[in-house]
């Protein structure tokens, strides 16, 4: 079995914690793991490396490297497949289905979101056992049991017997309460998003269902034509509803799309009051007095008095205060921070990097000072600004600095100044992590006042 990876979703429901630059499937929300790298832990269970696939948008594709490489699972470059625009899932399926068939043959792919929690059980093995078995004839959906009426959900009525399965009746959209009461009621099963394909299958029921997606990747096509070209359609809308070759399987096991903060908090560990807690820095906190059912994710003591059911999430630039229950409206918030062009909509103070990363430590109308840390052995790009100079002063570790035709070799507390105009580069030549206080000075101090002549990592 071959397994193709989803990685490009953005996860604006779960701002401030998860930003366009830092997603939720690469965010570590309940352990020091990413829903990215649980992903991939449950790809193995069935393919080897060079068996699994990942798409993802090109700016997550140093996530994508460095969450594999803490694992200690390295993927063949071209198995990493990056989309310049994100088009929802069956564009994202259909070429990452249309490259495993032409690497490897007609073949079984277990389709896997990466920004769900699930528990790889005993059960989990035996439906991805008995949804391969089905796949030679029927395009496999996994259906999970549900515990409750849920109205965040999509569901599936089953319909005749398969052997390990049943073919797809009718999919549903979201219900109101009393509907998805009646579907539980019904034997329904909840819409998990997840699939497995046969490879031959899939393609031709794409180019019977959904030929404008088919038409958009045939041979000779760059990636970014295809895109161009390629509506943006999900695949339940595009192919699962209209195919007559729809099957379930049942899944009993934990699994939770984690799609609101109160999804969250249902899979959280509580207190004996019912609050959630996560505390994301050493010497954090939480006290709660008279305070019942809140999720709080905290970097700092954070006391409550007398409150119920909110969500609270802190971080570094951002607080986020709601009533449980409310959750599915935080994406109106990262909408309007978008509308209004604001940077807290995709990045944290925090940003990763292919070479490390960097903090906002504080910034003013034309100044801005960050921290650059930068890996043993990684350099920025050679570059250049039109709005800004930079003064670097080190802190910890060697630094390799060119400006202009000049090359230096700073140790703590040494610094140098860079013109606006001026070439410049940063680099780790040692063995420790290298800590930089950077001050920006400026009319402008975006990230997109960089102009790179040479780069590592291929930026443009």
């Amino acid at each position: 079995m071959k397994t193709l990876i989803l990685a490009g979703g953005k996860g604006t429901r779960l701002w401030p914690l998860s930003r366009e630059l830092m997603p939720k499937q690469f965010v570590r929300f309940l352990d020091d793991k990413s829903l990215f790298q649980k992903t991939v832990e449950r790809a193995v269970l069935f393919s080897k490396p060079k068996e699994i696939f990942v798409v993802t948008n090109k700016e997550y594709r140093f996530r994508v490297l460095d969450d594999l490489r803490e694992l200690g699972i390295e993927l063949p470059e071209e198995n990493v497949l990056l989309e310049p625009v994100g088009k929802n899932t069956l564009p994202a399926i259909y070429w990452g289905i249309k490259r495993v068939h032409e690497t490897f043959g007609e073949s079984a792919v277990a389709v896997l979101p990466s920004d769900h929690l699930i528990e790889a059980n005993e059960a989990y093995m035996e439906a991805f056992e008995r949804a391969e078995r089905l796949s030679r004839g029927y395009l496999v959906t996994f259906g999970i049991k549900p515990n409750r009426p849920h109205t965040g959900y999509g569901y599936i009525k089953p319909g005749e017997k398969l052997e390990g399965g049943y073919k797809v009746e009718e999919f549903k959209e979201k219900p109101d309460l009393e509907t998805a009461k009646m579907y539980v009621e019904n034997g329904y099963y909840w819409n998990s998003g997840m699939f497995l394909f046969n490879t031959s299958l899939f393609l031709e029921e794409v180019e019977e269902h959904a030929p404008e997606v088919a038409g958009a990747f045939e041979e000779g096509k760059t990636i970014e034509e295809a895109y161009e070209l390629t509506p943006e359609i999900s695949v339940d809308y595009g192919v699962m509803e209209k195919t007559d070759k729809a099957a379930v399987v049942p899944l009993n096991t934990l699994w939770n799309d984690l799609g609101s903060f109160d999804a969250i908090y249902e899979v959280m560990d509580k207190d004996d009051e019912g609050n959630a807690v996560k505390i994301a820095n050493h010497g954090a906190e939480y006290i709660g007095v008279n305070s019942r059912g809140n999720l709080v994710m905290t970097k700092r003591l954070t006391a409550t008095i007398g409150v119920e059911n909110l969500i609270i999430v802190d971080t570094d630039d951002a607080l986020l205060i709601a009533h449980r229950g409310e959750a599915q409206r935080v994406k109106e918030v990262y909408n309007l921070l978008k509308e209004q062009k604001d940077e807290r909509a995709i990045v944290h103070r925090t940003a990763y990097r292919p070479w490390g990363s960097y903090t906002v430590l504080e910034e003013g109308e034309r100044y801005k000072i960050k921290r650059l840390t930068v890996l043993p052995g990684k350099r920025l790009s050679v570059q250049m600004h039109y709005h800004r100079s930079e003064h670097w002063v080190v802190v910890r570790g060697t630094a390799k600095v060119i400006v202009g035709d000049k090359e230096l070799l700073l140790r703590p507390g040494e610094s140098t100044f860079i013109p606006a105009g001026v070439k410049h580069r940063l680099e780790n030549p040692g063995k420790v992590v290298l800590e930089v206080i950077e001050t920006q000075i400026g009319e402008y101090l975006g990230e997109d006042d960089i102009v790179r002549f040479e780069d590592d990592f291929g930026r443009g």
